[in-house]
């Protein structure tokens, strides 16, 4: 029996800002979103991404962080225009998105001003949220993006400020650095087909494979003797196993 190709797409975005009642995407816009192809854990170079004239200004915290002005944005699509593209491009994938309700309200606050039957994507698609996934295997520390491509060894140099396609990369190979030890994370309900998108996506062959690092008989020594304090210090070690 032939295997089903897994389709998932790390994604990011940036906004004119958030508020602080709590709901971040209230009276702001989304005004860059930038989204990678991952198909059977390669990159495709199938990638979406787009800035978006959000009809407000870019609140000036928010500037300080990802650099896009009012100025730059003026002559860009409005998201009316890119909306059918952008919901092509998602159907029937699985979303990998750091701290995902921020960037999922975002995108259904401007599918709700739109007249289009998708008003939730979580219709099309499913998500699975990388700050849980990590706050799950690193209890207790940071997990901020920036803290886990340190963790992983994940060049990041050039990220002064926030870009979603920039992001979007670094967090894909965060998620697939993170999930090395297995082929997929049961974190959702797959037997519901997810059509109602409607839809077309190209593929490409140039796939980009994960290189593998074998751990050294020096490095599995110095796991190993941090497992057994682990367990004399916590009495309690999933890892550890006394062979």
């Amino acid at each position: 029996m032939k295997k089903n190709k897994i389709r998932q797409i790390a994604l990011d975005t940036e906004t004119t800002g958030i508020n602080n009642k709590g709901i971040f995407y209230e009276k702001q816009r989304i005004i860059e979103i930038g989204a990678i192809e991952i198909i059977d854990r390669n990159f495709t170079g199938n990638n979406f991404h787009t800035y978006i004239q959000p009809n407000r200004s870019v609140d000036p915290k928010a500037f300080s962080v990802h650099g896009i002005s009012d100025e730059f944005l003026k002559n860009k699509p409005i998201f009316n225009d890119i909306a059918v593209d952008f919901l092509n491009y998602i159907n029937g994938a699985e979303l990998i998105i750091h701290n995902a309700d921020f960037d999922i309200g975002f995108i259904n606050y401007e599918l709700s001003m739109l007249n289009l039957h998708i008003k939730n994507i979580l219709s099309c698609t499913t998500v699975v949220d990388t700050l849980l996934l990590s706050r799950k295997i690193f209890p207790g520390k940071k997990n901020t993006l920036d803290s886990l491509c340190s963790r992983y060894f994940i060049r990041n140099n050039e990220r002064d400020l926030h870009s979603a396609l920039l992001d979007a990369q670094l967090l894909a190979k965060v998620y697939l650095a993170m999930t090395s030890f297995q082929e997929s994370i049961d974190f959702f309900d797959d037997t519901k087909e997810k059509d109602n998108c409607s839809v077309f996506t190209k593929e490409k062959n140039n796939f980009n494979f994960l290189k593998v690092r074998w751990a050294s008989a020096g490095e599995k020594k110095l796991h190993k003797l941090y497992l057994e304090y682990m367990m004399e210090k916590n009495k309690k070690c999933l890892w550890y196993f006394n062979k």
